[in-house]
């Protein structure tokens, strides 16, 4: 990136830290049961929701008792459940439909982030119907408030339930967006580790592993707060200590509940604090290929932490010593936390390769990728589209090795038990 850009990423970077004690940033207020909605929503007079899911969740029954219960409660509850993996505009107008036909008065996001952020996105439409949803795309470009949003998370990573972020893929163009305004932060958060209970072991190592990815982004960039290191610190540790229990019992309700706490806090995090290129380039894979978001984090952070180099060692040391990875040197000490990521995500069975990656297609996601991170992303080191491609080529299947450090993983394994022990 030549000096110029720099100097003016940097800038603005630096302008948007100086006005966070200023902004209007809130957290939304936390249930603890889905239970809870039907009283809220009487207090509050709502009698129509417009609930937006997907067609596995709906299929799994997860939304049956909250429907049940807003039927026993006189309140009319309409469903949209055709949300796709990478929320499209489309899905955003089809639900609008919905909620206008209807009358609702409240919108709800049940499920994962593509869900919350289908909800927002919908929220957004009903506040602004003159305007488009791409005209929206960027920072600050709703500034209206939203009808009653309420989300309810069933993967604990995606964090979307804590941010004034909505990511939203084109239909036609299949260009994937971030919409950022305060007003998209939800109103209320239903942490309820029942709905999360029959998750299957693949989500809730990859969704996991997207809420590592936040609070890691979150806390090693430039735009950080005493309040956003500690939420990602805590939200790192409870990952480390309880991911595993999660994945390998699905009904440890304990350890369901602390991943989700632990998303929630990266997600409060990377709200003030924002990501960096694991996700702008995440992203531009979820548009083309459409890509699980939180299998490609999981996939390209250790490469993208290890590209930082020395300009983020003294961060991943102090997260390493948060997890209990003690060690001589900084370096030393960023490395073996880099290599416990990798170790996780083989415990967890996640792959180290995006095949669906064509090499004709890398320069313009690149670019894509450039231009969601530059300038908002804080990140450690910046890079131009040129220097992002190493990510693409890094994970395309033809193009990856992988390297495992013995003497590292005996370390960290050793620690995670020790961890586990504990927690237990």
């Amino acid at each position: 990136m030549n000096i110029c850009k720099k100097i003016y990423c940097r800038t603005f970077q630096t302008a948007l830290r100086a006005a966070l004690p200023v902004l209007p940033y809130r957290k939304p207020k936390l249930l603890k049961s889905t239970s809870c909605l039907p009283v809220l929503f009487r207090q509050k007079n709502i009698q129509r929701v417009l609930l937006i899911t997907d067609a596995s969740i709906r299929g799994f029954g997860i939304t049956k008792p909250l429907e049940k219960a807003f039927r026993s409660s006189g309140i009319y509850c309409f469903v949209y459940d055709r949300t796709v993996a990478n929320p499209t505009s489309d899905n955003v107008e089809e639900a609008r439909m919905l909620y206008l036909k209807n009358s609702c008065q409240a919108v709800i996001g049940l499920g994962g982030g593509s869900s919350i952020d289908c909800a927002k996105a919908v929220g957004a439409r009903i506040a602004k119907p003159k305007q488009q949803l791409a005209d929206m795309e960027g920072i600050l470009k709703v500034h209206k408030r939203l009808p009653m949003l309420v989300a309810i998370p069933t993967t604990a990573g995606t964090g979307s339930e804590a941010t004034l972020a909505a990511v939203i893929t084109d239909s036609k163009t299949r260009h994937k967006y971030p919409i950022n305004d305060f007003p998209l932060i939800p109103h209320y958060v239903v942490l309820d580790p029942e709905v999360t209970r029959s998750l299957p072991k693949s989500v809730t190592a990859t969704t996991g592993m997207d809420a590592l990815t936040h609070a890691v982004e979150a806390y090693i960039g430039r735009s950080t707060t005493a309040e956003t290191r500690a939420d990602a610190i805590k939200s790192v540790q409870l990952i480390f200590h309880y991911i595993d229990r999660a994945y390998q019992d699905g009904n440890d309700m304990k350890a369901r509940s602390n991943m989700l706490r632990a998303a929630y806090l990266a997600g409060s995090a990377f709200s003030k604090s924002y990501v960096g290129y694991v996700h702008a380039v995440a992203h531009s894979l979820g548009g083309r290929y459409n890509i699980p978001h939180g299998l490609a984090n999981a996939i390209l952070l250790p490469h993208v932490l290890e590209a930082y180099g020395t300009a983020a060692h003294k961060k991943l040391a102090e997260l390493a010593a948060a997890v209990g990875i003690h060690a001589s040197f900084e370096q030393q000490a960023a490395e073996e936390f880099i290599q416990a990521i990798r170790d996780m995500k083989l415990r967890l069975h996640i792959p180290d390769v995006i095949p669906e990656i064509q090499a004709e297609d890398v320069p313009a996601l690149a670019r894509i990728a450039a231009k969601e991170g530059n300038p908002l992303y804080p990140v450690p080191v910046l890079m131009d589209a040129k220097a992002l491609e190493q990510f693409y080529y890094a994970v395309m299947e033809e193009k990856n090795e992988i390297r495992t450090y013995p003497q590292h993983r005996i370390r960290t394994e050793t620690v995670f038990q020790q961890r586990h022990h504990t927690a237990s």
